[in-house]
């Protein structure tokens, strides 16, 4: 009944009657973005601004991506808060994907928030995570670093920071950080962590060692600085749980490769796949054991899946090259490094590859098709009858490639072959649009047909007329 009232009131211009009866059944359901908005343009009305506000706030509360409620707040804070009008503004540029406009945004609030110790550091995060998205990272870490100079920081934001140098490999300056968090009163287990992991990434396993509580990770320390035998003391003295953590299956097999048991070490690396399936991980530690087997084409073959799988796709498409070089009898790795190719546009090349897959399987239907449509795009339609003709023989019932077929002959000239193909079509073909249009294709081949054989017979005739 409140809703109705709410309305009836606002409809005769009540509106302070209006806004009590909003406000009863915004008490009743504060999710409804609907009553918000009526409570905050109402609040406008009654030159409510700060109630206005906080309403049009707890829309984006409910619906962060809502236009109307930043728009609205835009307009509440334009000529009386600068900062909030400029947050707001950013944001909603963001939302839309304007980042450069939302970095100038942000940029503009900070010069509202100079007194303002927590809106700057919050602003300036801001501001380093847009930075960060449109590929400035320099410009990231310096606003970074202005907000290191403030006290009462999150810890988030020396991690953060220290996961930018870390993944850039500066790890003097991660290191640095996260000593600053500890001095700042983060003297913790989450940032020990953390500087373990950037020692052990940057070589020094010994301080990694130091500063690590995780007993996988202390193996991994021990693993190398070369104490094998210690590690596996652990390893093998670890409960039961820890089994069922891909780690332990690395770990594992980083300890037989250490002793050179590269058998041993294959099979904790298929189990540690097992646990963790597709990881990069899995095909560089292949790639490394097999080069210790002297093995090339599986370590060429496995540095590709492992840069593939990290998008470094040039240097995946060379070690593929590299493989093949040493067998070129592996269908699923020709598949690949064709794919690869055709994706790089280096279609020529590609059709090379697909080709072999034919000459090892004459019936391998989707290189047939490749080179079909390799074929057609450089005019060699002779060359592409014959790979689809190939097609028909390995599925005669690929309509698909039927119908190309008979277009193909077509090109060339061949229109009985045509006619035959598209007769064949009909037969096997139930759609009855389709079947209409090539209904009408053989119609106008088999006239002309006629119209040809007529014309011969009259140029036969004329010539024993004129003997």
């Amino acid at each position: 009944m409140s809703l109705q009232l709410a309305e009836q009131f606002e409809a005769n211009e009540q509106y302070e009657q209006a806004f009590e009866e909003y406000k009863k059944e915004y008490d009743n359901n504060k999710t409804d973005i609907s009553i918000l908005e009526r409570l905050g343009h109402i609040s406008l009305i009654l030159n409510k601004p700060e109630d206005a506000a906080n309403y049009y706030y707890g829309i984006l509360q409910i619906d962060p991506a809502n236009s109307l409620a930043f728009v609205q707040l835009m307009q509440i804070y334009e000529n009386t808060d600068k900062y909030k009008y400029y947050i707001f503004r950013g944001n909603r540029n963001t939302l839309e994907g304007k980042l450069e406009f939302a970095i100038n945004d942000f940029k503009k609030a900070l010069s509202y928030c100079t007194e303002d110790e927590k809106a700057q550091v919050m602003t300036r995060l801001t501001l380093a995570n847009l930075y960060l998205s449109t590929g400035k990272k320099e410009k990231a870490i310096d606003e970074y670093n202005l907000i290191l100079e403030h006290d009462n920081l999150p810890e988030e934001i020396f991690l953060q920071l220290a996961d930018i140098y870390l993944k850039d490999e500066i790890y003097s300056s991660a290191v640095y950080v996260l000593n600053r968090a500890r001095e700042k009163g983060y003297d913790n287990d989450k940032i020990k962590e953390a500087l373990a992991a950037v020692y052990l990434k940057s070589g020094d396993a010994e301080n990694a060692f130091v500063y690590t509580k995780d007993e996988l990770l202390k193996i991994q320390c021990l693993l190398e600085q070369g104490k094998h035998t210690e590690a596996n003391n652990k390893l093998l003295s670890l409960p039961d749980e820890y089994k069922q953590v891909p780690k332990y299956y690395s770990l594992m097999a980083q300890y037989y490769y250490s002793i050179k048991d590269f058998d041993k070490a294959l099979e904790f690396v298929e189990e540690f796949s097992k646990k963790q399936p597709n990881s990069p991980l899995t095909y560089q530690m292949k790639a490394l054991i097999y080069e210790e087997k002297n093995d090339d084409y599986n370590s060429h073959l496995n540095w590709g899946r492992y840069n593939m799988l990290r998008g470094n796709r040039d240097i995946a498409v060379n070690e593929f090259l590299s493989a093949v070089q040493y067998n070129d009898k592996d269908v699923n790795v020709l598949f690949t490094l064709a794919d690869m190719l055709t994706e790089n546009k280096e279609i020529n090349h590609a059709a090379e590859y697909y080709e072999k897959i034919v000459k090892i399987d004459p019936k391998n239907k989707e290189a047939l098709r490749k080179l079909a449509d390799y074929r057609e795009s450089i005019g060699d339609y002779q060359k592409q009858t014959d790979y689809l003709e190939a097609l028909y023989v390995a599925d005669k019932r690929d309509l698909e490639s039927l119908k190309k077929l008979a277009s193909a002959y077509e090109r060339i000239k061949l229109k009985q072959n045509a006619i035959d193909a598209y007769k064949k079509y009909l037969e096997l073909s139930s759609d009855e649009v389709e079947n209409k249009k090539i209904q009408n294709k053989l119609d106008k081949l088999q006239n002309n047909a006629e119209a040809e054989d007529a014309g011969l017979i009259d140029k036969i005739m004329s010539l024993f007329q004129k003997k």
